[in-house]
């Protein structure tokens, strides 16, 4: 089992930032992909960013290069830097990270902009 906390969230004006952060616990080793996804009220879960356990990264083209995603394998903790906020990344944001073939997550973290 893994267990996935998320911290960081919170409520920003337009234009600003925030940084989430995801920290693993349990059976940490062999966790392979670690990401995040959002998903705004009535809409279907998406992703935002994944990053390989090498470091590989992968991004949603809507974000117009306005996050990144890194990894801290000695914390085992995978953050997201969001700058640029928009009203539209409002959105509960869901860590997640794959391990020997399960995937799990986190309970997840409002992230509200205003505009």
């Amino acid at each position: 089992q893994v267990q996935l906390v998320e911290s960081g969230g919170g409520l920003v004006q337009a234009g600003g930032s925030l940084r989430l952060s995801c920290a693993a616990s349990g059976s940490i080793f062999s966790i392979n992909a670690m990401g995040w996804y959002r998903q705004a009220p009535g809409k279907q879960r998406e992703l935002v960013a994944r990053i390989s356990s090498g470091g590989r990264t992968t991004y949603a083209n809507s974000l117009e290069g306005r996050f990144t995603i890194s990894r801290d394998n000695a914390k085992n903790t995978v953050y997201l830097q969001m700058n640029s906020l928009k009203p539209e990344d409002t959105a509960v944001y869901y860590c997640n990270a794959d391990r020997a073939g399960w995937s799990y997550w986190g309970q997840g973290t409002q992230v509200t902009v205003s505009s």
